[in-house]
This record gives C-alpha cells, structure tokens and sequence, in this order.
C-alpha cells in the first residue's frame, strides 16, 4: 500500500514549466489516494513564456585537471594581461570607492589594500596606476565571485562553483574600462538568490557591536559565492542543518521536505552539487562493508539463512573472500521505496526510509551521510512524471509493482546540498540553525587572518569518502 501523497497541478506546472515548454501540456494529477489512485486534475497547462534555462553547473570528474585560477600576487596576473590594461584616474577612484563600501558585501575593505592604490592614484596616470588598479580590481573582483574563504577552510565543501569559466575576469574588466562603469562590473558578481540579498541588508542593520551576529551573517553571506551565482530556474536544494528540502522554481519553494542527514563525524554528509539524471523505484540496497565486516552482517547473513530472509538480504562470498550482501526491494528496505539516481564519487544521494518516525524529530542528523527524504514517493513520483515524461498510471504501476525500476530523466534537475547556519527557512524566515558539524568557526577563523592569495583549486582536497554504496 502506498502512503498518501498530495501533488498539486499548481505545483506541477510550474515545475513543468521551468523545466521543459513541452512537458506543459501533460495532464498531472491532482492527489493521490492511499490505494494509490491518483486523481487528475481538469484542463491543460498553461503555455509557458520562451525563456532559455542556464546551462547547468559542470560536474566535477575524479583525475580531471584542476583549472588554475590567477594568483593574488604582487604583480598583474599574466594569465589575464599580457601588460595591464589602461585606467584613468576617475575609473580608479571609482574602484577606490568600491572598496570602501565592501563591508555591506561581507567582505573587509582592508583586505584589497585601499592606501596602495590610493597612492598610485595620486601619482597621476601611467604604469603604475594601470599595474594596482588592475591587480586590485582582480583581486575584489575574484572574492566578490568565488568567495574570501580560503579552500581549507571550507570543510567538506565538494562543490564545484562554475563562475570563473561563465564570469571570466579579464573581459570584465575590459567591459568596465571600456564603458568607465566599474561599480556595476563588480556588482554583476554578487549572488543573486533572494537569501544573500535578504543577508546582506540584515547586516547593515546589525550594529558594529554585535560582532558575534555580524560573524556569522558574513559566514553564510561567503558561503553564497561558493555556490554558482545562478543556481538555475528549477532545482532541488537541502540546506544540511536546517533538516529541509525544497523543490524550487523560479526562487519559489514548490515542495518542502524534512530530512535526515548524516551524523557528526565521519559520516557527517558533505557538500554537493550535482545533478539528478533518474529516479530509482523500489532500489536494492548495497551494504557497506563497514557493516558488512565490522558489524559482523556477512557472517550472520552467510550463517543464518532464517534471518537473510526476514530482513531479504542475499549475500554471496567472492573468490578474494569478499562477502557482498544486498538488501532487495521492499517496504523494509533501508533505502526505503525510491532513491535519486545522481551520481558522485562520495556515493550520496537522496533516498525514502522504512523509518519514518524519526521525522518526527528536532535534530535529525541519523544517517551514515546520504538525505533521507520525508514523503520520498511523492517526490520520486514527480519527477518521474514532470521530467521523465512517464505516464502517470505507469508511474504508479512501476512504484507499486515492487521491482527494481529506473526512470531517466529526459529534463535532469541540479541538486544543491548546501550547509547554511543562517538562512531564510521554508516558511520565509530568517533564522540561525545549529552548526551540527562545526563548519563555520574555520572560516570564522580564516576571516581574522590575513586575506590569502587564490591557489586554483576549486574544491577542498579532503578525502572523498564513499559513505553509503548506492545499490545495484
């Protein structure tokens, strides 16, 4: 039997809309009873206005070379200029100016050496003046894009931020001398989701003397710019301490989840951004073999075939000695009815639980690393239909049918795993949220240090870990 689930035509459409023009003229139901009858709601979809979606972030691909990003040294980037371009002494008073105002950004004006180019100003016209500015402007120009937090100190941070291949400096500057705007340059680079703006105008209001506050909104305001400025017009996003999962179009939260993520620790889940390319109905589970071996499961499950039975586990011992067991499909699978098909090297994914009480909780950090997902069906059925163009009595029948099934997507979604102590919750509010990993006092502490020139890497070089097999 599957439990109720609720999917509005409303919501549907939209996410059918952001995600393809010629998905809208599906029919989508409107509920789904607990038998598993689905109800349609009446008339088509409406007729989307031709927008062109983004281009989706690049996936990071174990052993790919790392893009080298130009160093903040002390003299012009030559892999930007062969020599630095000319500025006037207004445009470099404008960039002056910029950078005094850096503190709304989050960022420390300090950090981008105002009494240097000061002075090169004052010497009028010429080498000097273009070599500062330039060097300076790349300087700003990089933190406001890619973030003022050093890679080691983004713990767990796995996301590879696509801006510096889509907002490349060097013809941005070209642009801003060319025009004599180099504010609105600069300001191009600033995120621009609804939470780093709602962030950025509590900071101004917070007063100099609530240093701790001010803290931790420049710590979720940097975070932002780790993520691609443009996250895309449909996504799934789960901030990690907040226990959430929206379904969002257009910055519009479609459908929201509770969830489970990984306990502190080894298997705390990291930081993700990759891309749902199917879902997988009634999936096998894989048992890692940190359970398999030294919780002793191989041997009982070798030695017991009652209790293989009862739990539906089939184990086989390989020629090496290697003893696989996998949990088959069914209402007590770990990964419970339906799982996300989004590959990555750390084996994460979004998954439904046999577990749901433990919903019902406030601090819901259970797992060995993957999200699990409150009304996970609900979800799976969704995108199986909006964006695996799958008939809606199909879906059913594949999600009721009890066999391992896999839904491509024809539309895949980017998923967001985020790790935001402060951000605006599902209702809309800003709030703080438990640093259940102790995530932020790294990069709190990276801010009290001197500024540290970009070294190139694009994501922590922390170990991967491969927390949960994602079945067969």
């Amino acid at each position: 039997m599957l439990p109720h689930i609720r999917l509005t035509t409303t919501s549907l459409a939209a996410i059918a809309l952001a995600a393809s023009p010629a998905l809208a003229q599906q029919k989508v139901p409107a509920t789904m009873a607990q038998d598993g009858t689905v109800y349609v709601g009446e008339g088509q979809l409406p007729q989307p206005k031709p927008a062109q979606a983004p281009a989706p972030a690049p996936k990071t691909t174990p052993g790919a070379p790392v893009f080298q990003a130009s160093p903040t040294v002390q003299t012009v980037p030559t892999d930007y200029f062969a020599t630095a371009p000319a500025w006037t002494q207004g445009q470099a008073e404008a960039l002056l100016g910029y950078i005094a105002n850096l503190g709304n950004e989050g960022l420390f004006p300090a950090d981008y050496r105002p009494a240097e180019l000061e002075a090169a100003i004052s010497a009028g016209d010429g080498e000097q003046l273009n070599e500062v500015a330039t060097r300076i402007f790349t300087m700003v120009a990089l933190d406001l894009r890619d973030g003022r937090t050093e890679m080691d100190a983004r713990r767990q941070w796995f996301v590879r931020d696509p801006d510096a291949e889509r907002l490349p400096i060097k013809p941005l500057l070209e642009d801003a001398l060319a025009t004599g705007d180099i504010v609105s340059a600069l300001d191009s680079l600033n995120p621009v989701h609804p939470d780093y703006a709602v962030l950025k105008q509590m900071l101004m209001e917070t007063p100099e003397g609530e240093t701790e506050k001010r803290a931790k909104i420049r710590v979720n305001m940097d975070r932002w710019r780790w993520l691609a400025r443009d996250l895309g017009r449909s996504y799934l996003l789960t901030n990690v301490p907040e226990y959430q999962l929206r379904l969002t179009v257009n910055d519009k939260i479609v459908r929201s989840y509770r969830t489970i993520v990984g306990k502190p620790g080894r298997t705390s889940t990291p930081q993700l951004a990759e891309t749902v390319e199917g879902v997988i109905f009634n999936p096998t589970w894989t048992v890692p073999q940190s359970i398999v071996v030294g919780e002793g499961l191989g041997a009982k499950v070798l030695n017991n075939p009652s209790y293989a039975k009862a739990k539906n586990y089939k184990a086989w011992k390989n020629d090496n000695g290697l003893i696989t067991v996998v949990q088959q499909p069914g209402p007590d699978n770990s990964l419970g009815m339906m799982k996300l098909d989004m590959p990555n090297p750390h084996a994460i994914f979004l998954h439904d639980t046999p577990a749901k009480n433990l919903f019902d909780t406030e601090n819901r950090a259970y797992s060995h690393g993957c999200i699990r997902t409150e009304r996970a069906l609900e979800l799976a059925l969704t995108l199986a239909m909006v964006l695996g163009e799958v008939p809606k009595e199909e879906a059913v029948e594949i999600s009721k049918s009890g066999k391992y099934t896999k839904v491509p997507l024809k539309k895949e979604i980017p998923v967001y795993i985020t790790y935001f102590t402060m951000a605006q919750d599902i209702d809309g509010e800003m709030r703080s949220f438990a640093d259940i990993y102790g995530r932020d006092e790294p990069v709190l502490a990276s801010f009290k240090a001197p500024r540290v020139a970009k070294d190139g890497r694009r994501v922590t070089n922390e170990e991967v870990v491969a927390i949960e097999d994602p079945g067969l």
